[in-house]
Order: C-alpha cells, then sequence, then structure tokens
C-alpha cells in the first residue's frame, strides 16, 4: 500500500514500508493480487467496520445495495457482502448485469432505467446499508430506500455528502450518511489474500497494460465502463 499524497505506483520499482505490505502467496499471480490494495481493501472496511457484516456469515442477514458494482472497489463488494450472508441488490449497466449475478449478487438493476435511477429493490426491500461505489447520486434519491437505521456507506464522499453527514448526525436521525476513508492494515491485506487463496474472492480483471501504455490505462480507468481492475504491469 503506497502513500496517498506521493503514489509511486505506476513505475518498474516502488519503495513501501514493511509494515505496508504482505507477502504473495504463489499460488497466486501478481496481476490479480497487485489489484486488492486499495479496491478491495476499501469494500472490507466499508462492509465489516461500517455497514457491521461479519464475514464469517454469524451476523444476521442485512439487506446491501452495492452501486456501481461491476467496477473495482464493487466487484469485491458484492463478494465479500456475500460471504456475509447478506442480501445483496446491485447497480450496474445493462451489459454487466449477468456478470454481477455470477458473483452472488441476488438482484441487480441496470442503473439507466427508472427502477435503477431510483434505486428500488426489485423484491421491494429497505436497505440496512449502501455502499456507494458511485457518484452524483442524491441523499434524496437514498432516504426513501432505506430501512429505519439505514446508512449510506459514501467511498467518494464530497463537500454535498459531509453536509449531509453533519447535518444527520445534528438531528440525531437514525438515517446516516456515513463517509468512509480507507485506512491500511496489514492483516487485512493478508485476510484478503487468505480468501483469494480458499477461492473464496477473485479478482476481475478488465485488461492489463504494459508500463509504456499507462497513459491509456489511466484513461480507461477515468472513462467509468472499466468492469473489475485495471492492470499495469512493467
Amino acid at each position: 500500500m503506497l502513500n496517498h499524497l506521493y503514489g509511486g505506483g505506476l513505475a518498474e520499482f516502488a519503495v513501501v514500508k514493511e509494515s505496508a505490505m504482505a507477502k504473495r502467496p504463489d499460488e497466486l499471480s501478481a496481476a490479480e493480487t497487485a489489484a486488492l490494495p486499495v479496491a478491495a481493501l476499501t469494500a472490507l472496511q466499508a462492509l465489516t467496520q461500517s455497514a457491521g457484516i461479519k464475514l464469517d456469515g454469524s451476523s444476521p442477514q442485512a439487506n446491501i445495495l452495492i452501486t456501481a458494482a461491476s467496477g473495482g472497489v464493487g466487484h469485491y463488494a458484492v463478494q465479500l457482502a456475500k460471504l456475509g450472508n447478506a442480501h445483496v441488490t446491485a447497480t450496474c449497466g445493462a451489459r454487466n448485469i449477468e456478470f454481477i449475478k455470477s458473483l452472488g449478487a441476488d438482484e441487480v438493476i441496470d442503473y439507466r432505467t427508472p427502477e435503477g435511477t431510483a434505486l428500488q429493490s426489485p423484491s421491494g426491500k429497505k436497505y440496512d446499508a449502501v455502499i456507494h461505489c458511485a457518484t452524483g447520486i442524491p441523499w434524496s434519491t437514498f432516504e426513501p430506500q432505506l430501512s429505519s437505521k439505514g446508512k449510506v456507506i459514501d467511498l467518494t464522499p464530497g463537500f454535498g455528502a459531509m453536509l449531509t453527514f453533519a447535518f444527520k448526525m445534528l438531528t440525531l436521525s437514525n438515517k446516516r450518511l456515513v463517509p468512509l476513508l480507507m485506512s491500511f492494515k496489514a492483516e487485512n491485506l493478508e485476510y484478503l489474500l487468505k480468501l483469494m487463496k480458499e477461492g473464496k474472492l477473485k479478482t476481475v480483471v478488465d485488461s492489463k497494460y504494459p508500463l509504456s501504455r499507462a497513459e491509456e490505462a489511466w484513461a480507461r480507468s477515468i472513462s467509468g465502463h472499466a468492469t473489475g481492475k485495471i492492470i499495469v504491469e512493467p
């Protein structure tokens, strides 16, 4: 896990503290494991710490909505939520509906449809937690779809999200918006590697680029059309 301020991942070599790394098992490829930070770590923290899901399946079944489920964080979040015995509703584009179902989602909504725009569960379920991997969805869309103590865990909180967070805290609302800033722990990365080694978690690779074409990889990333993770290889 590299420093947020300085980055440095698009290089042949990178310097990192020993405490910020985990050893890759021989059975797993460099590409599939290199994708875990930051995306899978963010999904793990959102589900276990913010949403309170126990991935051993021992917690009561929760209804979870995952927006932009076919992206880097989203496709991990679907898999991890199912390990935690959650009922998962996911949003994505029409071309990725079958892909998200294959990851275990119980319900998948095309975000371009009226139901998708409103984030309505096909089965009418209210969400105990939303892992919000998309952008541009206002609180007013989420609120009527939440259970009585539902929360929206915003992975890319902007100014408006912070205002909503503060307002809900001040008014003691049971429905909350929770901004998430991922904090790295080596044991979490080791846990994800263990799940991957056991076949319980997988990285879906959208595309691979050599380092000489890193600019193309970046353009692919910001286009918002990647399914899974984009890998840059030396």
